[in-house]
């Protein structure tokens, strides 16, 4: 995923040879820093791995949630649309009701 974008491995620092110099650096300084250097690498990769793999939950999950929140939206639409066509049969049995008072004389 990231490889085409780091350049070096652990591999290649670890295999890295400096030439040296009359007045180079000590090289095993140089190899406990590259060691931490390659063990910091290392580190950065796995936790590189474990975050795609959080985020490719986290993406799964997420889109699991705007699935059930467009089925609950479309549920409370049913429901709204049921609601008013219930108080609409309500309102109708009312008048039936005072239609039915009226023309039959009852109370």
């Amino acid at each position: 995923m990231y490889q085409d974008r780091i350049e070096l491995t652990s591999k290649d620092i670890l295999e890295k040879d400096f030439k040296i110099d009359t007045r180079g650096y000590r090289p095993q300084e140089v190899d406990r820093f590259l060691d931490i250097v390659i063990k910091d690498y290392d580190e950065m990769v796995a936790i590189i791995k474990e975050l795609s793999t959080e985020k490719k939950d986290l993406l799964e999950e997420n889109a699991e949630l705007k699935k059930e929140i467009r089925n609950l939206r479309t549920k409370l639409d049913v429901i709204s649309e049921n609601e008013g066509a219930t108080g609409a049969n309500a309102d109708l049995l009312r008048r039936l009701s005072n239609l039915e008072k009226i023309i039959y004389g009852k109370e």
